[in-house]
């Protein structure tokens, strides 16, 4: 399950889904997290970070969407808590 986390400023951040339509409470500034690509020598979609290392590969392209998904949200969800911890929530 995906989640927003607002900074004092007000800014949103997250995972962007479709749920909930977010360009109806303001402009939008969206940064693809990871890149992937198809490499035509191993026939596979990779999935990288932005230092271009190679987290997860694939034959599927949905596979590699999915996994980095997962992947994301889990990250997502893990720096929420270590703030909430942090703060004594």
């Amino acid at each position: 399950m995906s989640s927003l986390t607002f900074t004092p400023d007000g800014l949103g951040h997250g995972l962007y889904t479709e749920t909930i339509p977010l360009g109806a409470i303001g402009q939008l500034q969206i940064e693809r997290a990871t890149l992937i690509e198809f490499n035509n020598e191993t026939q596979y979609w990779r999935v990288y970070d932005h230092e271009g290392f190679p987290l997860f590969n694939s034959p599927s392209r949905e596979a590699c969407l999915e996994w980095e998904r997962q992947h994301l949200e889990w990250n997502h969800e893990l720096q929420h808590r270590d703030r909430a911890v942090a703060i004594g929530a």
